[in-house]
């Protein structure tokens, strides 16, 4: 397990394993359902990814934005690929709102739409709400 598995909460936050990518629920939810996909490959630079990685990330995309759509019904979703800090190759898969969404009796707000994320501005989860959210997303996973 990378270091940028274990600094976003892995094992407890995986959502869905691949074989060459995990999902994990972002701690911070900067809006509702904001994951992080993070290759299981040792490399730091997107073009270092194996052809199979590649290749794999269209289901793993697919999924995401199915699943996304379906439990939250996001109008827009973001990839953001920093890695500024984390050197592993991941993305920040940001599901964009144009109104509230509400989840576990919360409100959660998009504060930067229609324009980028503001990465800055978390809604306010807590280790509860995280465990609800990350349960009802792997229900809602295909098989």
């Amino acid at each position: 397990m990378s270091a940028t598995m274990r600094k976003f909460g892995a094992p407890g936050s995986v959502v869905r394993d691949y074989t060459s990518w995990s999902v994990l629920l972002r701690p911070k939810q900067v809006t509702l359902g904001s994951l992080v996909l993070i290759a299981k490959e040792a490399v730091t630079a997107w073009p270092m990814l194996s052809a199979a990685a590649f290749a794999e990330l269209k289901v793993v995309t697919t999924d995401v934005e199915r699943v996304l759509k379906q439990v939250f019904d996001h109008d827009k979703i973001n990839y953001l690929m920093l890695m500024m800090v984390d050197p592993d190759v991941h993305f920040h898969v940001i599901p964009r709102y144009g109104s509230a969404r509400t989840f576990a009796g919360r409100e959660f707000v998009d504060p930067g739409w229609p324009g980028p994320p503001c990465l800055d501005q978390a809604n306010d989860t807590g280790e509860s709400v995280n465990i609800l959210l990350r349960d009802e997303l792997i229900r809602s996973w295909p098989t």
